[in-house]
C-alpha cells in the first residue's frame, strides 16, 4: 500500500500531554507504517528557532516536516495554526497516495475527512484523546482509532 499520513502536530502533542504521557514519535511513525501502511508521514508543526533538535529528530524519524511560522500571543505562547497546510497539502499529494491516515481530533478537518471518505482515499483518522476531541469528527466513528489504547506501545519511556 501506498498510503500517507497528514498530522496535526499541535492537536496531538497537546492532546496526548493532557493525558499525562509523552509520546514517542519514533514509534508513533513505525507504527503508521506497520498498521497503516503509510509510505509517507507529513507532520504540519509551528516553526520556532529553538526547537531546531527537535525538527532533525522527527526527520531522521522519518517524517516530512511542514512549517507554519509562528506568532506570539498576548501571554507570550506561540501561535502556528496549520490547518490551511494541513488541508493543502492532502490535495496537493491527491494523486500520489492510495488512502490516507489524518492524525487529529479538530473539527476544522471535517470536511477534508468527508470529501476523502466520499473518494475513497480514507484508510483511518486517529484522534489523540477519546474524552477531548470535536462532536464533528463523530460521524466518521467507524474509521477511527484512539491514541488512549496505544499508550502503552507509543508512550516515550
Amino acid at each position: 500500500m501506498n498510503n500517507y499520513a497528514f498530522i496535526d502536530s499541535q492537536n496531538l502533542n497537546l492532546s496526548i500531554r493532557e493525558q499525562g504521557w509523552n509520546l514517542s514519535f519514533k514509534r508513533f511513525r513505525r507504527y503508521l507504517e506497520d498498521k497503516y501502511g503509510v509510505r509517507k508521514a507529513f507532520i504540519f508543526i509551528g516553526y520556532m528557532p529553538t526547537n531546531e533538535s527537535l525538527y532533525t529528530s522527527l526527520q531522521e524519524y522519518g517524517y516530512i516536516l511542514i512549517f507554519k511560522p509562528t506568532l506570539s500571543l498576548p501571554d507570550g505562547k506561540p501561535k502556528g495554526n496549520i490547518d490551511a497546510e494541513l488541508v493543502l497539502h492532502t490535495m496537493i499529494e491527491y494523486q500520489n497516495y492510495d488512502k490516507v491516515v489524518i492524525v487529529t481530533g479538530d473539527g476544522d478537518f471535517h470536511c477534508l475527512i468527508e470529501y476523502l471518505k466520499k473518494q475513497n482515499k480514507l484508510r483511518r483518522i486517529i484522534i489523540p484523546n477519546r474524552v477531548k476531541f470535536s462532536s464533528l469528527l463523530r460521524k466518521f466513528a467507524s474509521d477511527m482509532t484512539f491514541m488512549n489504547d496505544l499508550r502503552e506501545k507509543l508512550e516515550y519511556k
